[in-house]
């Protein structure tokens, strides 16, 4: 081997090396650095909602398509779960109610608010079965009461027990997700059950419960759309498109509730009269997360912290975006 031969095996073999150095050290990183890099926006989202209507639609695709960034989708039972995929890198962004996002900020998730929808307190409630002897929110004292940790009607239910002037240890929470929940609640295992459309709609129709009080006077409850910090602020560009159809989908679903239904029924396994109620109590309109509606979800944050159902006081201002979009 000449002296050029042995200067060209020597620049492939460190090539080689260097290769598989860069390997290493990517394999090391955590997903949310590796995601930055691929052409591929991971959405996350529920049965229910406007993600729901938009993946169902097909235009976001279509239109980051152009931009050469593949669309995939993750389907999560619930908003906290949801945003645990979010801080450990499975997707980059999703849609969950007001409480998720307050738990996930107390444990460290690095997320922001992207955008809101306006609020929709007939969309959640406190509901006793039909035969039940229960009248008030007062008479829960006592009582067993089933809800899903950590999502919106957390603060529902805190908020209507202090409106009835009973403290949150006056009643037995038990936590358990919506099927575990409604199979409860039907086995009469629990008093009364907390619960967000489409559930409660389907569970007003189907097993005849009774409301004893919704969110209106008590609770916003505004859906929230976030992000990954680390993706929103390297794809600006992407999250606004997704917003521009976020927008678009949702001023289309306000003038065509029956369509809605329609394709809502289809992905929640309910009949359409049933998801046609929960789409008539939805509120329609994204937009900006703004001041002020990080001011009440940071109401709702000092009273988690104060009845220590997180484990410390956070500022919810620090989850704002850090480039308005």
């Amino acid at each position: 081997m000449n002296v050029n031969d042995k200067r060209l095996a020597k620049r492939r073999t460190l090539g080689l090396l260097s290769a598989a150095a860069v390997g290493a050290v990517a394999s090391s990183l955590p997903a949310w650095a590796l995601a930055q890099n691929k052409s591929t926006l991971r959405i996350g989202y529920q049965k229910y909602g406007t993600l729901t209507i938009l993946k169902a639609r097909g235009t976001l695709e279509k239109r980051l398509a152009a931009q050469g960034v593949e669309v995939k989708w993750t389907e999560f039972p619930a908003g906290p779960v949801l945003l645990e995929g979010l801080n450990v890198g499975s997707i980059d962004f999703g849609t969950v109610g007001e409480a998720p996002p307050i738990f996930a900020q107390a444990a460290g998730a690095n997320l922001v608010y992207v955008a809101n929808e306006p609020p929709a307190p007939l969309s959640e409630a406190i509901v006793v079965p039909k035969t039940s002897t229960l009248k008030t929110v007062a008479d829960l004292k006592g009582k067993k009461v089933a809800l899903n940790k950590g999502s919106n009607v957390h603060y529902l239910l805190v908020k209507a027990l202090e409106k009835a002037g009973l403290d949150y240890k006056d009643v037995q929470v038990v936590y358990l997700p919506p099927s575990d929940a409604r199979a409860a609640f039907e086995r009469g295992s629990v008093d009364a059950w907390v619960i967000w459309d489409p559930f409660l709609a389907a569970a007003e129709k189907q097993l005849g419960a009774r409301i004893l009080a919704d969110g209106k006077g008590l609770v916003a409850n505004h859906q929230f759309f976030l992000a990954s910090r680390p993706y929103a602020e390297k794809n600006t560009d992407i999250i606004r498109i997704v917003l521009d159809e976020l927008v678009k989908v949702d001023e289309w679903s306000a003038k065509n509730i029956k369509e809605v239904a329609s394709i809502l029924s289809s992905q929640v396994g309910l009949p359409a009269e049933v998801v046609e109620l929960a789409a008539n109590r939805y509120s329609y309109g994204v937009a900006p997360v703004s001041d002020a509606v990080l001011a009440e979800q940071q109401k709702i944050a000092d009273v988690f912290a104060d009845l220590k159902l997180i484990p410390k006081k956070i500022n919810v201002k620090d989850a704002a975006p850090a480039v308005k979009l």
